[in-house]
């Protein structure tokens, strides 16, 4: 019999407090962050409560781009293809893939040229939910624990990096604090620590600004550069570049929770009952994979890449439905511009198919 999701928030909740109070009474932000929803059991993507679908009535907490429309993965799978050529590899690595459907999207559009699609996960409550959808497969799919000391393929990771632990720093006004998270056995707490920390670009912060760093995501970059031999790297996420995202007017940072398609920007309340995000700064992501040695092979807005990669002529053949459900992914106002694609390759890179257009590297 398996625990209600209220029993399992009341424990992860009572072992965070037992945990802090352990540590000193305080934890920073990241850590607080990665407890939350990676603590095996009970962090909110270590349960198998149903998170992903395009309503709420389905149980979700908010939807992903390959829920909304199989036509995501169908464009995506064209960059990919072409990748796959470019760098004369055969394997595809997914990092997060949620329910799975992003990679039954690539699988069915790509057929024989994927020897193997192999996903990497942290959650065993989605592994088992993607190794059911993705029974048809067969041994076309693995799933992997870790990464090995050499890879060679194309790597893809939608919403990804978002879910990855983030430092909070507050400025005062004079100087900058670690914003933390304590606790008095009963209710957690925002505290602050001095810090040597700082964001990465000196800008005229006013007093109160809480921002984000990102040293976890960025650390992921170098270690698949320094793992990946040959091949190239598509991630896609909302955010923005450095110098949008450390705009003096976003003062309160970008840190956000989801929940019944509801987002609040209180990660205290609800412990492992709703995601914990942050937006994705990608000049560091940019800078991490060119400093350990990746080409960037252009960074563009998710409408832009999906039409890049023939999500115009998709469309011209799908229903009424499928069409509405699809202009999601590019109208501004939805995941078009918020939604980011970034494209990483070793070596001297390749001319990306998805980036031809509307590439914006120049502003990262």
């Amino acid at each position: 019999m398996h625990d209600e999701p209220a029993s399992l928030a009341s424990r992860l909740r009572q072992r965070a407090h037992a945990a802090i109070a352990a540590d000193g009474g305080w934890w920073p932000f990241d850590r607080f962050m990665a407890f939350a929803l990676y603590e095996p059991g009970l962090g909110y993507y270590s349960r198998s409560d149903r998170m992903f679908g395009a309503m709420p009535s389905y149980g979700s907490d908010f939807v992903t781009a390959p829920e909304l429309s199989p036509l995501f993965g169908a464009a995506l799978a064209a960059q990919v293809a072409q990748a796959l050529d470019a760098t004369g590899t055969d394997e595809v690595w997914e990092f997060g893939a949620g329910s799975g459907k992003l990679a039954g999207q690539l699988l069915r559009a790509l057929g024989p040229r994927v020897r193997r699609y192999r996903i990497v996960d942290l959650s065993g409550a989605l592994r088992a939910r993607q190794q059911e959808s993705l029974a048809a497969f067969g041994a076309q799919v693995s799933w992997e624990t870790a990464l090995p000391s050499q890879l060679e393929g194309v790597v893809v990771g939608n919403e990804v990096l978002d879910a990855m632990p983030v430092q909070l720093l507050h400025f005062d006004g004079a100087q900058w604090f670690e914003r933390g998270v304590g606790s008095d056995g009963a209710r957690f707490g925002w505290s602050d620590r001095p810090t040597a920390l700082r964001p990465p670009l000196a800008a005229p912060y006013v007093p109160g600004t809480v921002t984000e760093i990102h040293a976890q995501a960025e650390a992921f970059i170098r270690t698949l550069a320094a793992t990946l031999k040959r091949g190239a790297v598509f991630l896609i996420d909302y955010g923005f570049p450095e110098a949008e995202y450390y705009l003096p007017q976003r003062h309160g940072g970008t840190l956000m929770c989801h929940q019944a398609h509801r987002a609040d920007a209180d990660p205290l309340s609800d412990l492992g009952e709703k995601d914990i995000t942050a937006h994705v700064n990608f000049s560091g992501i940019a800078l991490a994979g060119q400093d350990a040695g990746l080409t960037v092979l252009g960074y563009t807005s998710q409408a832009r890449f999906l039409l890049n990669c023939g999500l115009a002529d998709l469309l011209e053949s799908a229903d009424l439905p499928a069409r509405s459900a699809a202009q999601k992914l590019v109208n501004e106002h939805e995941m078009g511009e918020l939604f980011k694609v970034i494209g990483f390759a070793t070596g001297e890179g390749f001319d990306a198919l998805g980036f031809r257009a509307g590439d914006r590297s120049h502003r990262l």
